[in-house]
C-alpha cells in the first residue's frame, strides 16, 4: 500500500487513492472487478503510475482470492511471517556473536520448530480439511486461468 501511495500526489493519498483499494469482497470475481474499478478510477484521475503498478502486480496482489473465502483473512496479510522474523531477530540479537554457523542454525531451527508446533497444535492456523478444500479450489481456478490464457 505504501508503494502505491508513493505513486500519487500527497493531496490524494488519504481520500481517493487509499480508500479505493478495498479488496474485502464476497468472492473471487468480485475481488478482480473491484481491482479493475480501482485501476480505472486511478487512470481517470490521471494517476497512471499507480494504475500501471496495480495492473502489473494484479496476480500477486489478488492471489489470495483463489483460495476459499474462509482462508482470506489468514493469507492476505504477511503479519505472521513478519512476527516470526522479528522473533528470530530478537533471539539472535540476545545471542550476540555466535561461535560458528552451526550455532546460529541450531538457534533459528529451534525457534522455527517452536513456531511450527504452535501453528500446528496450539493455535491451528488452518485445519487439514480446510487446506484440502483450498487445494481443490486452487487447482480448479488455475485450470480455468490456463484455459483463458
Amino acid at each position: 500500500m505504501a508503494s502505491l501511495l508513493n505513486k500519487v500526489p500527497k493531496s490524494a493519498r488519504h481520500g481517493r487513492a487509499a480508500g479505493a483499494l478495498d479488496l474485502s469482497q464476497p468472492d473471487h470475481p468480485a475481488v478482480w472487478a473491484q481491482h479493475a474499478r480501482v485501476v480505472e478510477q486511478l487512470t481517470a484521475n490521471k494517476f497512471t503510475d499507480a494504475a500501471e503498478m496495480l495492473t502489473d502486480a494484479a496476480h500477486d496482489i489478488l492471489a489470495f482470492s483463489t483460495f476459499p473465502k474462509e482462508h482470506w483473512r489468514q493469507i492476505w496479510s504477511n503479519n505472521p511471517q513478519e512476527r516470526l522474523n522479528r522473533e528470530i531477530r530478537r533471539r539472535t540479537e540476545v545471542g550476540g556473536i555466535f561461535p560458528n554457523r552451526g550455532a546460529i542454525i541450531r538457534l533459528i531451527g529451534a525457534v522455527l520448530c517452536e513456531q511450527n508446533d504452535e501453528w500446528s497444535v496450539a493455535r491451528r492456523y488452518m485445519s487439514i480439511d480446510s487446506l484440502a478444500k483450498a487445494s481443490v479450489v486452487s487447482s480448479t481456478v488455475t485450470r480455468q486461468t490456463i484455459k483463458r490464457g
